[in-house]
């Protein structure tokens, strides 16, 4: 799945905000060109709220682990709690955060429920866009309890 269909997909969902930092705009360099996904079906970034997903095209300084300075190489982030992220990924490891096509947990949010996938590809999509739904339709319930 190219960077851009996985885009496509997140922007169908409903009451799905996009912040998709740029030059010109309110952001930091180093964030431009990356996306971050909430649900706020008013179009307000919601107030103490992380996003329920993110994609970024570039190692960060405190994150380098995946290796995104190489051609074609993102990682979709997904925030599935710390339950579901256990069942789905065990209680440790030793990965290889770099690899790609592979569900993986955060390199620095992993304990905190993040997942991430860098380039998905044939094996992972699928799971990437259930993984998605259901982390947007969690954020969904939290900011309808609100």
């Amino acid at each position: 799945m190219s960077m851009h269909d996985l885009l496509e997909t997140i922007r169908t969902f409903d009451g799905v905000l996009e912040v998709a930092p740029s030059a010109g705009g309110p952001y930091p360099e180093i964030s431009w060109g990356d996306h971050y996904f909430y649900y706020a079906p008013d179009g307000v970034i919601p107030h103490r709220v992380q996003p329920y997903a993110t994609v970024v095209t570039k190692d960060y300084p405190d994150d380098t682990a995946s290796q995104l300075q190489g051609p074609d190489r993102w990682r979709v982030n997904i925030h599935i709690g710390r339950d579901r992220a256990r069942r789905l990924l065990g209680d440790g490891g030793d990965w290889d955060f770099a690899a790609t096509d592979t569900l993986l947990p955060h390199p620095l949010y992993g304990r905190q429920g993040w997942i991430a996938v860098v380039t998905p590809g044939q094996r992972t999509t699928a799971a990437v866009v259930e993984l998605l739904d259901a982390a947007h339709r969690e954020a969904k319930h939290r900011w309808d309890r609100r």
